[in-house]
């Protein structure tokens, strides 16, 4: 190979490499991966009963969150 394609195939490694870590740090602060429990979560709640019980625990969360209810101690 001729020295001028290694340079050039450097090149472009080191750029598309940087697109993804710009691509990842983009992700990271914008909060792409903070969902946490998803995959927990759907173990737990295998049927549709189970998923109405949650949908309706969540809006419950929910509203108690707008009211500012707070718990007693």
């Amino acid at each position: 190979m001729s020295e001028s394609i290694v340079v050039l195939m450097i090149g472009i490694s080191t750029l598309l490499g940087a697109i993804g870590l710009f691509a990842l740090i983009w992700a990271v602060r914008t909060g792409q991966f903070d969902d946490q429990s998803k995959f927990i979560d759907a173990v737990h709640h295998d049927n549709e009963e189970d998923l109405q019980d949650a949908a309706m625990m969540q809006a419950k969360k929910k509203a108690y969150k707008e009211k500012n209810y707070k718990p007693a101690d």
